[in-house]
């Protein structure tokens, strides 16, 4: 992200389908409860943002943005981006996450998760050479002048589904 933040950025007019995609996101129970809202998602689902405002139902008692509320508002983002960028034929997971807190949030934090068409060539053909991957992702919690507050590393599965099925079938053996 760029310091004057992407939020601020002009997007193309929402469609009717990725309106409907974003309320579904944000009325989802374990996503609603940190607070967070998905303010942009694209018409082809390889980027969203979102922003955790500081409320009472994620304040902590320092009067700051409780850590799990940034963890849990950005936890199954890039999840979700690889799921819609791979498709059907695909199992993905989410393996391990850690944050890096920087700086206590005492105001709107802003995030923003992307694939780019070179990444999602680059997963599908490491899938089709290998059983699974594991992806790497960082996600960085500003405010809206750009100072990064906690930086969420996440490690993401991903299989071909004959590939996992196999797997499943021969560990419960």
């Amino acid at each position: 992200m760029n310091s004057a933040g992407p939020w601020r950025t002009v997007q193309p007019r929402e469609s009717l389908r990725s309106w409907l995609r974003r309320l579904g996101f944000n009325f989802f129970p374990a996503f609603r409860v940190t607070g967070a809202r998905v303010i942009y998602l694209s018409e082809d689902m390889r980027k969203l943002r979102i922003k955790l405002p500081l409320g009472l139902r994620n304040r902590n008692i320092h009067g700051t943005l409780f850590g799990g509320a940034m963890y849990a508002a950005t936890d199954p983002l890039y999840a979700i981006l690889v799921k819609a960028a791979l498709g059907p034929g695909y199992v993905v997971w989410d393996k391990a996450g850690a944050i890096r807190y920087k700086k206590p949030g005492r105001s709107t934090l802003y995030a923003e998760c992307s694939l780019s068409d070179g990444q999602v060539a680059a997963m599908r053909r490491r899938l089709e050479s290998g059983s699974s991957v594991d992806l790497n992702y960082e996600i960085e919690l500003m405010d809206v002048r750009g100072v990064v507050h906690a930086v969420v590393q996440k490690t993401i599965y991903a299989a071909r589904k004959e590939v996992y099925k196999l797997r499943q079938d021969a560990a419960q053996r």
